[in-house]
């Protein structure tokens, strides 16, 4: 059985850090779990790790797709599973890092997506069925099919909600017996105050737009339709609507930080839906950072 880390929270609290340090430590190579670092060109905006950042430590799921290539859930649980193994067989330990929290969900809780692809004559069904009757009618679509999988989404996301629904009308049932369980999954969540976090948020957006965050989304609109997937993130949805001259500079770093708050928020409210979370509180970075790494040993000898 692998023993397989795995370390969540939320944006922007300092996850690939810790996750490096520790990768040092236990003679770990990290796994990325981040729904835009999977892809080339996209790097200030998802705040991936530099070369020099890594400190030679092997980094997996970064840079892997091209900007127009479809990822989704069942895509990571295949490639993570395949690359457990792999770190597993050189006798180092998998250490996940993630922010993407369904992807986690899918992996850890055992859902077999069933390499679901996406059937765009039932989506135009469900988008029609939104045009004429609201939102509200396909998500309680959900809650009469799977109410303990409607109440883990946002009723006002509708890709969320058009996904789930896929997934259930074409074969995305749990599945017990799959060889999944033949990890040994560890699951740790960075935590701190509010606060603080909502600061170090928006010193971050800060700093990617020092870093040139404008100019990789131009760089990257050269080359790539807007309309590509990971353009709809945030940090590169808000720099489009500034470059199209919707809002200014000003109004686009308000929103960037804005919009990383409220999402710091979702992932730590979808952390409560993932079981087995065990919570380390860094407020006191070094305090936290030892508790951390005192848990991981004993669950490593045991």
């Amino acid at each position: 059985m692998n023993k397989v880390l795995i370390l969540l929270g939320p944006t922007g609290i300092g996850k690939s850090n810790v996750a490096i340090e520790l990768a040092k430590l236990f003679n770990g190579e990290i796994i990325s779990v981040d729904s835009v670092q999977v892809y080339k060109d996209f790097d200030i905006g998802s705040a991936k790790v530099t070369e020099e950042e890594k400190q030679n430590i092997v980094h997996y799921g970064i840079d892997i797709l091209k900007p127009n290539d479809y990822f989704n859930a069942f895509e990571f649980v295949s490639y993570t599973k395949n690359v457990i193994n792999d770190i597993s067989l050189k006798g180092h330990l998998p250490i996940i890092v993630g922010g993407t929290g369904l992807y986690i969900k899918a992996l850890v809780e055992n859902y077999n997506l069933g390499g679901i692809e996406r059937h765009e004559e039932y989506r135009k069904f469900l988008e029609d069925k939104i045009d004429k009757e609201g939102l509200e009618s396909v998500y309680k679509m959900l809650l009469d099919l799977d109410k303990s999988m409607a109440l883990k989404i946002d009723k006002n996301n509708k890709l969320r909600i058009i996904r789930a629904l896929e997934i259930i009308k074409f074969g995305g049932e749990k599945n017990i017996s799959s060889s999944i369980t033949a990890n040994d999954y560890k699951i740790f969540a960075l935590n701190m105050d509010r606060k603080l976090l909502y600061e170090r948020i928006n010193q971050r957006v800060i700093k990617m737009i020092d870093n040139g965050l404008i100019e990789e989304v131009k760089k990257i609109l050269v080359n790539y339709d807007k309309n590509i997937p990971p353009l709809r993130a945030i940090g590169y949805k808000e720099v489009i609507e500034y470059l199209d001259g919707s809002i200014s500079k000003d109004k686009m770093i308000e929103l960037i930080q804005q919009h990383s708050r409220n999402y710091a928020k979702r992932q730590l409210t979808f952390l409560k839906t993932i079981s087995n979370v065990n919570y380390i509180n860094i407020d006191n970075y070094f305090i936290g950072f030892e508790q951390l790494t005192k848990e991981i040993e004993k669950w490593l000898k045991s």
